[in-house]
């Protein structure tokens, strides 16, 4: 059984958060979601964009796809390889730090953005 202290707990919850959001919404990493899903944005009644995701092909691209589209399924699997990246990279450590710290930035930077 892994030991944590709440401290490296808390690193491993902003970790997963940014490692997920990276994933499934930032720009940066739009080239692994392009094979896999579409997205379009069309302006509703009130004026705002709204973003439309489909899901590309069938079988394993469509399964890849709606994993990709889906934070609540993209953030059980990054939750995952952080954890193991802890408890069998602990080298790696710093890499997890790194993502927590961005975690974290985004976190306060949405609250004061309200």
């Amino acid at each position: 059984m892994v030991s944590l202290s709440w401290i490296e707990f808390i690193i491993l919850i902003l970790a997963s958060f940014r490692l997920t959001h990276l994933i499934v919404y930032d720009e940066i990493t739009s080239f692994i979601r392009d094979p896999f899903v579409s997205v379009t944005y069309e302006e509703n009644e009130a004026g705002q964009l709204v973003q439309t995701i489909e899901v590309k092909g069938n079988g394993l691209r469509s399964w890849i796809g709606k994993l990709l589209s889906c934070h609540w399924c993209t953030g059980i699997w990054s939750a995952a390889l952080i954890v193991g990246i802890y408890v069998y990279l602990p080298g790696a450590f710093p890499v997890i730090l790194v993502l927590a710290v961005a975690g974290a930035a985004a976190v306060i930077e949405s609250k004061l953005s309200l």
